[in-house]
């Protein structure tokens, strides 16, 4: 799997104000998620689930040739099989990049396909293992497309799980809203919401788009 914008904005802008020590990712793919969060945090456990047999190897090595890699562990299963596993753990974290095409998208690439199609993590079985893993004071991130926010968080609150930051992505001054990054937490509060434009032109990032990112581009 590539490295996306997707990951790198979620890895970059999931809440660790709260000091996590334990975090989940969920679909971790190559383990870019888990190893910025490695670099932004203190966290003693940071798990990751794949269920992608190429994509689980690559994690691993990945894990194993970072300076973090005494705290990051990646599992080769399913979320249902994770959970099925657990005897009362709970995260004080817990990231997703969630498949989000419907299981009639085709790309023709099999493996890409899997990882895109919501049929593989259904959003209802996403939150819902959130809302039972997820500590007393612990913080649920996703980047999902922006037409599924509405839906996503009605999931969420069904599951107790209620978004307390929300900033809406463009990729440009002029396009339309692309793509929506949520924050939940078990307590009911108010919501702070924003919005991220990335550029201002081809290769002509925003300074809140550089503000949020620079720490993990070798070239920003």
């Amino acid at each position: 799997m590539k490295v996306g914008t997707d990951g790198v904005l979620l890895g970059a802008w999931a809440p660790v104000d709260h000091r996590p020590r334990t975090i989940l990712d969920i679909g971790a793919g190559t383990g870019l998620i888990a190893l910025m969060l490695a670099q932004r945090s203190a966290a003693d456990q940071i798990d990751a689930l794949e269920i992608d047999a190429d994509a689980y190897e690559e994690c691993v090595g990945n894990f194993e040739n970072s300076p973090w890699n005494d705290r990051l562990f990646c599992y080769h299963t399913s979320l249902d099989d994770f959970m099925d596993e657990l005897e009362d753990e709970t995260y004080d974290l817990i990231v997703s990049n969630p498949p989000f095409y419907s299981a009639g998208f085709g790309s023709g690439d099999e493996k890409r396909d899997t990882a895109r199609q919501n049929a593989s993590l259904p959003f209802a079985d996403l939150c819902e293992a959130a809302s039972l893993l997820l500590a007393e004071d612990g913080v649920f991130c996703v980047v999902i497309p922006y037409t599924e926010e509405p839906s996503f968080v009605a999931t969420a609150v069904e599951n107790d799980l209620f978004p307390f930051r929300i900033t809406r992505v463009k990729g440009t001054p002029t396009s339309d809203i692309k793509r929506t990054l949520l924050a939940f937490r078990s307590i009911h509060s108010g919501v702070a919401t924003d919005e991220l434009i990335l550029e201002t032109a081809r290769h002509q990032y925003t300074s809140d788009y550089i503000a949020l990112t620079q720490d993990f581009f070798l070239k920003m």
